[in-house]
């Protein structure tokens, strides 16, 4: 079983940037796709960036891409998502999730394991 915790949320103001974690637990996941969701209030919840388990492959989302970058450190079992130019529209829940397979996916149907979701909030 694999535990996915996500920190690094808060609120801040429009431009300004914040860097999420996502630590997983339980096993070794170097060998599997990473990525974020958001749901915003009201909403449903919308693909924001993937990582395949190599790094070598990225997606994201329309609405973020030149300002969100997807990582991962496979020393450090971790993913991170670095936002930046945050806008309001970028308030929402984020969730980190992980999905047993090595190429990244934009579908949140293909993944398996799901975090908690941080908070984060823009004001402008």
């Amino acid at each position: 079983q694999v535990q996915l915790v996500e920190s690094g949320g808060g609120q801040v103001q429009a431009g300004d940037s914040l860097r999420l974690s996502c630590a997983a637990s339980g096993r070794t996941v170097s060998s599997y796709a990473m990525a974020w969701f958001r749901q915003a209030p009201g909403k449903e919840r919308e693909f924001v960036a993937a990582i395949s388990a190599s790094g070598g492959t990225t997606y994201y989302a329309d609405s973020v891409k030149g300002r969100f970058t997807i990582s991962r450190d496979k020393f450090k079992n971790t993913a991170y998502l670095q936002m930046n130019s945050l806008k309001p529209e970028d308030t929402a829940v984020y969730y980190c999730a992980l999905r047993r397979g090595s190429r990244a996916a934009m579908s949140g149907d293909e993944y398996d394991y799901w975090g908690q979701g941080t908070q984060v909030t823009v004001s402008s």
